[in-house]
């Protein structure tokens, strides 16, 4: 064979590639996507990712198949994203408690925020807040501090061990020097359940949690978690204005993809869902629940994870707060 031959060989192979690879690229999704949830039906995350989810497939036209897999203060999701294929056909709906906590927190856990996940857009920003029920003697981020003074203290309930309403609750007892119980649950719902049912004080989370409930007047918003009020709900006062100074915690959501995910199938996964959060009826359902919508490209959201991680790393070992389930 001489090297025409050779050469022209070669640029087939190369021109059959490239077509193959392009025709590969089109065809995604050919199948329905799964997007993982980490907390069950009823909270603020699964909120933000049935409305996404549920518009990313209204737009598209693709199926997407949205799945609770809740445990571990959301951990056994991301565990189970980080292991699918890295084919775009497995998603997790990531948060400050999973992705940025996490890690830091549990001792066992086989993923790494920064390494196992690229990154797709961050979707939502939301303060926590604090509810306590309609008929509760609390009302107020000092009367938080007066029952956490008392012999009984505050019973404080969580989505679950290891979520930022944990660590906001250690950073609140140690700025107070109160007596705070935590109690984790297996998600939002549960844990309201027990506030309006009277088995403990108050519960933190996300504020988009709380705003149907505060609206039919069953919960009673005490405060948030920002430094700054909540520009949709500006009734609500801050932890900082109970004495706390300096608390300023928010909870982010984002999309990730296995890490090794193709490039091309995370830069449409970006496109599309840019184009949901850009929806007007979206935008205003999520302000009515107290969010912000996010947007922009991979690579901005994959600085933001960084620096985020590591900032949330310092804080945890501040805490000295460790878990091993």
């Amino acid at each position: 064979m001489n090297t025409l031959t050779r050469l022209a060989q070669l640029a087939l192979t190369t021109a059959l590639a490239t077509v193959s690879f392009a025709a590969a690229a089109q065809a995604y999704p050919d199948k329905p996507i799964k997007i993982l949830i980490p907390f069950p039906p009823g909270g603020g995350t699964d909120f933000v990712s049935r409305m996404v989810g549920t518009k990313l497939g209204e737009l598209t036209g693709w199926q997407i198949v949205l799945e609770n897999r809740p445990g571990a203060g959301g951990n056994l999701a991301i565990e189970a994203a980080s292991k699918a294929p890295a084919d775009g056909y497995t998603l997790v709906m990531g948060q400050t408690d999973n992705m940025m906590l996490g890690p830091w927190l549990y001792t066992n856990l086989s993923y790494d925020s920064v390494k196992s996940f690229t990154p797709v857009v961050q979707l939502s920003t939301t303060p926590a807040a604090v509810g306590s029920a309609a008929n509760s003697s609390i009302k107020t981020p000092q009367d938080l501090i007066a029952k956490g003074k008392t012999p009984e203290g505050l019973k404080w309930s969580t989505a679950g061990a290891g979520t930022l309403g944990h660590l906001v609750g250690e950073d609140f007892k140690k700025r107070t020097n109160i007596n705070l119980l935590q109690v984790p649950y297996k998600g939002a719902s549960p844990a309201i359940t027990d506030v309006m049912g009277g088995q403990v004080d108050v519960y933190i989370g996300t504020l988009t949690s709380l705003v149907p409930l505060m609206k039919s007047g069953r919960l009673t918003g005490v405060a948030v978690t920002t430094a700054k009020r909540s520009v949709d709900f500006p009734d609500i006062p801050t932890l900082d204005e109970s004495g706390a100074k300096g608390m300023d915690f928010n909870i982010w959501m984002g999309m990730f993809a296995p890490a090794g995910t193709p490039a091309n199938v995370i830069a449409l996964l970006n496109k599309e869902t840019n184009r949901v959060l850009q929806s007007p009826d979206l935008i205003e359902k999520f302000k009515a629940g107290g969010v912000s919508a996010g947007g922009g490209t991979s690579e901005s959201f994959a600085e933001f994870v960084k620096a985020d991680y590591a900032k949330w790393g310092a804080l945890v070992k501040a805490s000295g707060i460790k878990l091993t389930d």
